[in-house]
């Protein structure tokens, strides 16, 4: 799969709504967010620089859907027409009287409004101050991260990343891109661990591994339980096998004491 196609979730993404960004760096660098996680309906609110721009594009690097589909607003209101759900996210208390959540929950409430294919969006401030109370008060609810209150500044990107990434979460269960799995094969069986210890065990006597002898059972169950603990697969014990094999194969460097 290319960087440039997107992965379909059961839920629909949510919008992301930037208010009066003042450096197309920044936008970038949301864009690139955005993307990572599966959003790509990225509005843009009276950005200070103008649009297009190309310090934008070379932040993003490489969002180029993300950038490309960017809208632009001149007032708040119009690019929050859609939206049915929509989150102010802050890190000051406001008083407004409106729900106040975390992102793990405000992910939870946009996933279940996006699989019934309603418009869910979260709306970020200024680089320098945030949201102001008219903004927050057009939101059904606030977003906030769980950050040390002593120094609760996030930059506006990273702010993105933390709802983007509760989102795709969600929304995918916890899946993963790959497991090892994927590359490893499948459990190897207790026959096959047992055939491949046993071969090692004979190549080891015969270089006279098992010194003392007579401490060669208990160095026996400790080997084996290393392999145990190991969860082998059949291509890693085919491997070993191949390793003891070598062993036999080729004499010793260095003589035995």
């Amino acid at each position: 799969m290319s960087e440039m196609e997107q992965t379909p979730t059961p839920s629909r993404p949510p919008v992301v709504i930037l208010c009066e960004p003042q450096l197309g760096e920044n936008i970038g660098m949301v864009a690139r967010a955005m993307a990572n996680f599966g959003l790509h309906d990225l509005r843009i609110v009276n950005p200070r620089d103008g649009w297009p721009s190309e310090k934008a594009r070379s932040a993003a690097s490489r969002a180029d859907h993300v950038i490309d589909a960017v809208q632009v607003f001149d007032r708040v209101e119009d690019a929050v027409a859609d939206i049915q759900l929509l989150f102010a996210t802050t890190a000051r208390n406001r008083d407004i009287p409106k729900p106040v959540v975390g992102p793990d929950e405000a992910a939870a409430e946009a996933v279940a409004f996006g699989q019934k294919e309603l418009t869910t969006g979260y709306m970020f401030g200024r680089e320098r101050w945030g949201l102001n109370n008219d903004e927050v008060a057009l939101s059904n609810k606030i977003v906030t991260l769980p950050v040390d209150p002593s120094y609760a500044s996030l930059n506006i990107a990273q702010a993105v990343l933390v709802c983007a990434y509760e989102w795709r979460r969600t929304a995918t269960s916890g899946q993963l891109p790959f497991t090892l799995d994927d590359y490893e094969g499948e459990p190897a069986s207790q026959e096959a661990i047992q055939r491949m210890f046993e071969h090692l065990e004979g190549a080891l006597d015969v270089r006279g591994f098992f010194r003392p002898v007579e401490k060669k059972p208990v160095t026996v169950r400790r080997l084996r339980n290393i392999f145990q603990k190991a969860d082998l697969t059949d291509n890693e014990v085919r491997i070993l096998r191949g390793v003891i094999a070598s062993f036999e194969k080729y004499p010793a460097k260095y003589g035995n004491e």
